[in-house]
């Protein structure tokens, strides 16, 4: 038996077993005793998740890969979560404890995925995957980058992310039109920001929806003072601004009294 990939699902099943093993060997263990796996399959990467001291869960909205996982990894049987990700209240599984996210994301659905975790940051210090290209690239990228945005920004904000190493296309059934890449995030010991969060998301993507203007004209709708808008930040561009940019950036709206 096997599980035959689903378009609709974004499937793209790992084949290269080394591959695999280099993603769950990214996870330092430090921290957490849980770890939870997004989409895994046929558990080509979970069978290596397992061998780690570690409890694992996995979550899978396929109910064939469920069936299969099922039959083929009896230990796993009782942590396997048959239910959508982007939906599902992990806290039910986890409550308040600690876990890492580990896969080879669904890349129709790999930013969103980002998101969550960063909603859930105090219960998640750290996260590896395989994203397509791109993605992995652009959450790793620093200020000055042409992909640099708000997932960089967002994720960086809180996590030190590396891009780790490329995958082409050809040791994946089927395989993908782009190659895909390996990227960890850890969780940063001081991740509490000194500034407003929710702002600070807010501030972020209201700058990088018009990333080709300035400041002061891409947060017009966040009705700056005049005084304010004098501050040479505002002359800048989103993507020339470091994180830390952002937080100064946040926490000098908020003075303003927005």
């Amino acid at each position: 038996m096997s599980v035959k990939a689903k378009k609709h699902l974004g499937q793209h099943f790992l084949t290269d077993e080394s591959i695999a093993k280099d993603i769950a060997d990214s996870l330092s263990l430090s921290g957490y005793k849980k770890v939870l796996e997004i989409g895994p399959g046929m558990g080509v990467l979970t069978k290596y998740v397992l061998e780690k001291p570690i409890e694992t869960f996995v979550i899978e909205i396929d109910t064939e890969s469920v069936e299969y996982l099922q039959t083929h990894y009896l230990t796993l049987a009782p942590n396997i979560i048959s239910k959508d990700f982007l939906k599902y209240n992990l806290k039910e599984v986890f409550e308040e404890e600690p876990f890492a996210i580990i896969g080879n994301f669904p890349y129709n659905i790999s930013t969103q995925i980002v998101f969550k975790t960063l909603e859930m940051r105090d219960q998640v210090p750290e996260f590896s995957g395989m994203f397509q290209k791109e993605v992995a690239q652009r959450i790793c990228s620093k200020k000055g980058s042409k992909v640099y945005g708000i997932l960089s920004v967002l994720a960086q904000a809180f996590y030190d992310c590396e891009y780790l190493f490329t995958v082409p296309p050809t040791v994946f059934n089927p395989p993908p039109k782009v190659d895909s890449g390996v990227m960890i995030m850890r969780r940063k010991e001081n991740y509490k920001l000194d500034c407003d969060e929710k702002l600070l998301f807010t501030v972020v993507k209201t700058a990088f929806n018009q990333r080709r203007k300035t400041l002061r004209n891409s947060l017009k709708s966040l009705n700056l003072s005049d005084k304010l808008l004098e501050d040479a930040i505002f002359a800048l561009r989103p993507e020339q601004l470091s994180v830390e940019d952002f937080i100064s950036l946040t926490q000098k709206i908020a003075a303003d009294g927005i």
